[in-house]
């Protein structure tokens, strides 16, 4: 198939198509005339890729994962399951932290940002209260520069 064939197909952009060979997720052969043909097997790779995607999975995640299966071989339906479930704890660890951070934003509120020291998102737990005031996470920082 064509680039442009697969482009249509799969609903991507054919510089994406490109971008996903460069990476190492889908390949393709090239004619006589150098230009670019991909198998079908291509189509579901960049389905998977796309669901993965949408899911929060990074692309070198998903690399990894396709990397995983024998031969470089399309992922089927029982690859899925078993590469979702090995995601499904990283993806329940992000969602427990974006909880975390939607139940803080409440404290900024009475923040409004006007207070680093007491920031409950900037200074969780208050660390910081024992180094001093002001800016000290600066100050740290350019003190570990000098030495």
């Amino acid at each position: 198939m064509t680039p442009g064939q697969v482009a249509a197909r799969t609903g991507v952009k054919v510089s994406t198509l490109h971008f996903y060979e460069r990476e190492g997720l889908i390949h393709s052969s090239r004619t006589a005339g150098n230009q670019r043909r991909y198998g079908r097997d291509v189509l579901r790779r960049v389905a998977f890729i796309r669901v993965s995607q949408q899911i929060g999975i990074s692309l070198a995640d998903i690399a990894q994962a396709l990397a995983s299966l024998p031969e470089g071989r399309t992922p089927t339906k029982a690859d899925w399951q078993r590469l979702s479930q090995r995601w499904r704890q990283s993806l329940d660890e992000r969602r427990a932290t974006i909880d975390r951070l939607r139940d803080s934003l409440d404290g900024c509120i009475g923040c409004g940002c006007l207070s680093l020291k007491s920031c409950s998102l900037y200074n969780l737990n208050d660390e910081l209260s024992g180094i001093g005031t002001g800016a000290v996470r600066w100050s740290m920082n350019d003190d570990e520069d000098r030495t």
